[in-house]
């Protein structure tokens, strides 16, 4: 899930890059907890082909880049922060620390440029720019999120805690938005990109709905890796997450979170 539901106002970026900045923090506890994506979305980018070569964009710890590992492509990580880097590189993953805009392919041509997650945090024209720049003619283009459908009562329950006691935060919007509003803006967002980059034919969206259950331990171990709880004190975390628990208590002990993976394609033109 991108770390907040919709997007913020030119004034508020530096407090949004300082999130993205947090999620290197704990990478372990990233890496361990942060759900993967539906094999539908994979096997639609893959299309059923073997030995692609692919260019995970802000691969992070490596959950999507693993995920095309596994169907038998070939994946270049390039990631920014170097804690997160590390993690990917013991998992296995081959990762050029930069920025994907300062990242140069020096020649290289690959099959597909994806980004999950992390499409948002970079110019959306330029990404696009460059991913052209590195795609082989009929190669793609696919970025996507996962993208939280909580049940009402989960919504209700965890935006109330929120609202208590971190009502000014980024994370407290995730629980008192409509999720699929602020994806709507991410995903035009990119598709504008592809379409200013004058390399791609026409964007497609894709969507493929799943669910996964969490236990009330796994999504407090999670929480802490969610928008900007990393900016507060350690304190004010712990009691969030106190208040979380007993919501999740009061249902039963778990829930099942509902999940849109929500995703923009593009293909490279020969032009």
């Amino acid at each position: 899930m991108p770390d907040t539901r919709v997007p913020h106002p030119e004034n508020e970026l530096p407090r949004h890059r300082r999130v993205a900045e947090g999620f290197g923090a704990d990478p372990e506890r990233y890496d361990r907890t942060r759900p993967s994506y539906p094999e539908a979305l994979v096997n639609r980018i893959v299309q059923a082909r073997t030995d692609l070569d692919v260019v995970d964009v802000g691969c992070g710890t490596g959950i999507a880049s693993r995920q095309f590992q596994a169907v038998g492509c070939t994946v270049l990580g390039v990631e920014p922060d170097q804690r997160m880097a590390e993690v990917a590189r013991r998992r296995g993953l081959d990762v050029e620390a930069s920025t994907f805009e300062a990242w140069d392919p020096s020649g290289r041509t690959f099959d597909a440029v994806v980004s999950g997650q992390t499409w948002h945090w970079l110019d959306a024209a330029a990404g696009a720019a460059k991913a052209a720049q590195a795609l082989r003619p009929g190669g793609q283009l696919a970025v996507f999120w996962n993208a939280e459908i909580p049940p009402p009562e989960v919504l209700r329950a965890f935006g109330e805690v929120y609202r208590r006691l971190l009502p000014d935060s980024l994370v407290a919007r995730q629980w008192t938005t409509n999720a699929l509003d602020g994806y709507a803006v991410l995903r035009r967002n990119a598709a504008d990109g592809m379409r200013q980059a004058g390399a791609f034919g026409d964007p497609e969206e894709w969507r493929f709905d799943w669910e996964k259950s969490y236990t009330r331990d796994e999504w407090l171990d999670q929480l802490p890796t969610h928008g900007d709880h990393g900016q507060y004190p350690v304190a004010t975390v712990k009691e969030v997450q106190a208040g979380i628990g007993a919501a999740i208590d009061a249902m039963g002990g778990g829930f099942t979170m509902g999940y849109a993976a929500i995703g923009v394609n593009a293909v490279r033109t020969s032009a």
